[in-house]
């Protein structure tokens, strides 16, 4: 065939038809009973790039295996990671989805099923970018590896200790990481996201009495768990949404002037977008805006709070314990253990005494940013993104946390392009999950004119 255009179009049909043969494969990593599936899964990705002609294998972890594949090395030339992961959530409450979660079925131009956005269909997109290069072109002047992991869903612990061990290393060693598990900031808008937010996660458990007691006994001669629980929440945050965390802001990096005219000037529909989850306004610190306050800013926020009598009715008890998960979102330049030690000093100053207290750290990852000026990435990607979707891209920041991607940044030394094809609505881990078969195939084009690209 003449061309990888020439073959992406002709063969379109096939690519929908080998993504849905993925998506059968129920690849819950979470779910002990799916072991043999998530095998099944891991061996056709290994199938498929042997029949690409890559050198590929199966490396075993702790619990779920990675899939490995690359070109021939290219001395001298630039090495390209891609990465994805094939390991799905759980398709629960099945009651909700409209079609079978692992029989993908066509609806108004989408595709849906688990793992259609998250992430196999839109890793795929670059596998058969590949395939549509090697089989008209014949070969890159450059290498391309790949990275499959099976435990995204689940903390991805395995491909964490396969980066840090010296094989590790060498076998993923690149100058650019390319990912897409993101989204595109608005639909037919090609999105670079170059930034992402790190986490730290806490559960604290405190514990008063040594047993649940009579209100009317005992209630205003001891301590309750609960109110000191409430009490130690809301001092950790003002009314204005500014963390009150000793040192807390000592790390993070303010906005750039032209940072902030990039965000004002994005077509964002604020009413509508508070509109969509039933709030009138918004809330957060004073003088950023909705999008920086989403994407830039470090965040504190509740996630559950646990104490006391839950059933119908009332009790009138002081309860013995009272918890709550909570966490922190981080932006680049703040260091998690900075935060984790800082937390724990504030917990200690501010609880009772008569309230013993324990803070476990569930999890914690650093965020990152890619220097849009000084990576040579861009450029290639952004022409690329521009033919193939008649715009300019536009460049975001991501509020949420992918914290292998830190990690490859911060192993690896090298730049990471974020290049999502999902939308808002593609319901990720939700019932009914989707992805537009034209981002699917608009993806295919797109990675494959990037990899053009990077020949000039």
């Amino acid at each position: 065939m003449s061309n990888f255009e020439d073959y992406i179009n002709v063969n379109k049909n096939v690519f929908e038809m080998r993504l849905f043969e993925a998506l059968r494969i129920p690849s819950i990593s979470a779910d002990e009973s799916h072991l043999s599936d998530m095998s099944l899964c891991a061996s056709w990705f290994v199938d498929g790039f042997n029949r690409l002609g890559l050198k590929s294998e199966l490396i075993e972890t702790r619990r779920h295996p990675l899939v490995y594949a690359e070109t021939a090395a290219v001395p001298g030339k630039p090495v390209i990671l891609i990465y994805g992961h094939y390991d799905v959530q759980p398709p629960d409450p099945l009651e909700l989805w409209i079609s079978p979660p692992f029989e993908p079925t066509i609806r108004n131009g989408n595709v849906y099923a688990r793992g259609a956005t998250d992430d196999k269909g839109q890793f795929l997109t670059h596998f058969f970018a590949l395939e549509s290069i090697l089989n008209t072109a014949g070969s890159l002047p450059y290498q391309v590896k790949f990275i499959v992991e099976g435990e995204e869903e689940v903390g991805s612990e395995g491909l964490d200790e396969f980066l840090h061990s010296e094989s590790g290393k060498q076998k993923l060693a690149c100058d650019c990481i390319l990912v897409s598990d993101t989204g595109m900031f608005a639909a037919g808008q090609p999105t670079i996201t170059y930034g992402l937010r790190g986490i730290a996660a806490f559960e604290l458990l405190l514990t008063g009495p040594n047993r649940d007691l009579h209100s009317g006994t005992f209630g205003g001669s001891v301590f309750n768990p609960a109110i000191a629980l409430t009490k130690i929440l809301a001092s950790i945050i003002d009314q204005n949404g500014r963390i009150q965390i000793p040192h807390f802001y000592d790390d993070v990096l303010p906005l750039t002037d032209n940072e902030r005219d990039q965000f004002a000037s994005l077509p964002f529909d604020e009413a509508g977008f508070f509109d969509a989850i039933g709030l009138r306004n918004g809330f957060g610190e004073i003088d950023f805006s909705t999008n920086e306050r989403r994407w830039v800013r470090p965040t504190f926020d509740i996630n559950g709070i646990t104490t006391g009598y839950q059933g119908d009715g009332s009790k009138t008890i002081i309860p013995s314990k009272a918890s709550a998960k909570f966490t922190f979102r981080l932006v680049p330049n703040q260091k998690p253990e900075s935060i984790v030690d800082n937390v724990r000093k504030f917990i200690a100053a501010v609880t009772p005494d008569e309230i013993k207290w324990e803070l476990e750290v569930q999890h914690s990852a650093a965020g990152m940013r890619l220097d849009l000026e000084k990576s040579r990435f861009v450029k290639p990607m952004s022409i690329a993104l521009e033919k193939t979707f008649n715009k300019k891209p536009v460049f975001i920041r991501e509020g949420g946390s992918i914290p292998i991607v830190a990690n490859f940044n911060a192993v690896l030394n090298a730049d990471v392009l974020l290049v999502g094809w999902g939308q808002d609505d593609d319901a990720l881990h939700s019932p009914n999950e989707k992805f537009s078969l034209a981002n699917f195939h608009a993806g295919i084009l797109a990675s494959a004119r990037f990899l053009k690209e990077l020949e000039k």
